[in-house]
């Protein structure tokens, strides 16, 4: 697929976005597309580095500046983190920066921009210098429509009942909207002609013609491969060769993402939970930025005693793909982020569900229907109890229920890679197509 155009790709300050952003941008690449991703210093200097050379020429990186805001300092220019009183003010300020993204539109003059659907505001500013203009959601299609159909038909209830939300979610929902009134309008507003989703028909065909129904948009699936996302830090050695000691689907990943934290009572609860299991695990237990402390102090007292050889409990990031992808690896307690819940299906690891937040409750609730994951329900307060994590994980890593979820998601992962280049070309083609009905490519 030969085609000289130069894209822009301009995504939120979130590892979460950026991550996605890259993975289809190094796909663009390999198809001949020359990539601009915009962002923040302090993102672009993390990102660099994970770029194999091979793109060094067909993937380039603009540097966006933020105004300067006395609360917000340069090393803030990103959530990763960024105390959550200031989220706000990082919108804030990278929308004041669009004098800034103007003039990079202007210098660059890319026949195409893809944009992040939370920087509605971005597409105003291509269209003022006449260039097309892409939105991307770094979600899921059940999760878009979900809410498509929460704001657009009031009271009406979703068509597919495998996709609900609890009491609990639902009062987070309408207090997340009446924060966000104009939420509605961040979805209806701006040229959609085309939306790019990071999600594929093998896993949520019934959901992309949903949002294209409710839309009229047309909803274009892009799923690049995870594989590549595997390295190998000598940093790890150590955990991978412990890891490499276990028996086959005998250890469960513990990990939260990059930017979701447990309280205090959840860690207690995920603890004795792991304990009473007695299945292998590596926990990724890490704090907020800035309220770092001990393991020994916040875990149950003489926990790492008692776990011994059993389990390996980590304050940093883990390699997470390699973890993934490692033969010994049998099962993955998950938030359900987006980028989590891919690249479990990628690497065919059955999930256990305990979502948080956002869009997490919805994910899980798509990932049990798919039949690759179950969920750890919170009770009517929101908490979780050990009992059901211990009764869980043992289904999932000894029962006969976890031979019948990494049969399902290892043939969805097999049917994800056959058809991932195809939806990639498909995608490819729709961007070249509306650069040629464009002014701006002939």
């Amino acid at each position: 697929m030969a085609t000289n155009l130069r894209v822009l790709m301009f995504p939120w300050l979130a590892y979460g976005h950026i991550s996605p952003f890259l993975n289809i941008a190094k796909q663009l690449a390999n198809r001949g597309f020359l990539i601009y991703l915009c962002s923040t210093l302090i993102n672009l200097k993390s990102i660099i580095k994970k770029i194999p050379e091979k793109y060094s020429e067909s993937i380039r990186f603009v540097e966006l500046h933020l105004p300067e805001l006395p609360e917000l300092p340069p090393h803030y220019h990103t959530t990763n983190g960024l105390p959550p009183h200031l989220n706000h003010t990082l919108h804030k300020a990278l929308k004041m920066s669009k004098p800034n993204f103007s003039k990079i539109l202007q210098n660059l003059k890319p026949d195409l921009v893809i944009y992040d659907i939370l920087l509605p505001w971005a597409e105003y500013v291509v269209n003022e210098h006449n260039i097309p203009a892409v939105k991307i959601l770094t979600s899921g299609a059940a999760l878009f429509s979900y809410f498509f159909n929460f704001l657009k038909n009031p009271g009406v209830e979703f068509p597919f009942p495998a996709i609900y939300l609890p009491k609990v979610e639902q009062v987070k929902m309408r207090e997340m909207f009446e924060k966000e009134p104009n939420e509605e309008n961040r979805l209806a507003e701006g040229n959609m002609q085309i939306m790019l989703m990071c999600t594929s028909r093998t896993i949520e065909a019934k959901y992309l013609d949903y949002c294209t129904e409710l839309s009229n948009w047309k909803v274009v699936p892009v799923s690049p491969p995870l594989q590549d996302s595997i390295t190998n830090d000598a940093d790890d050695m150590d955990l991978m060769d412990w890891l490499g000691t276990k028996d086959e689907n005998s250890t469960v990943f513990v990990c939260f993402g990059s930017e979701y934290f447990l309280s205090r009572e959840d860690m207690e609860e995920v603890a004795f939970g792991l304990e009473l299991s007695n299945v292998n695990f590596i926990w990724v237990a890490r704090f907020p930025k800035g309220e770092e402390q001990n393991l020994e102090d916040v875990l149950p007292k003489g926990f790492l005693e008692r776990i011994g050889e059993r389990g390996r409990v980590l304050d940093k990031f883990a390699p997470q793909p390699r973890i993934l992808n490692h033969p010994s690896t049998g099962g993955f307690i998950s938030h359900c982020g987006w980028n989590s819940v891919m690249e479990s299906l990628d690497f065919g690891v059955p999930i256990i569900a305990m979502p948080m937040h956002n869009d997490q409750p919805i994910n899980a609730k798509l990932i049990v229907e798919l039949g690759v994951a179950m969920e750890i329900v919170r009770d009517d307060d929101g908490n979780i109890h050990r009992g059901e994590i211990a009764e869980t994980l043992k289904d999932v890593i000894t029962g006969e229920t976890g031979e019948i979820l990494r049969g399902k998601v290892r043939h969805i992962s097999k049917n994800l890679k056959s058809i991932r280049e195809e939806e990639m070309n498909a995608a490819a083609e729709e961007l070249i197509q509306l650069c040629r009905n464009s002014n701006k490519y002939k």
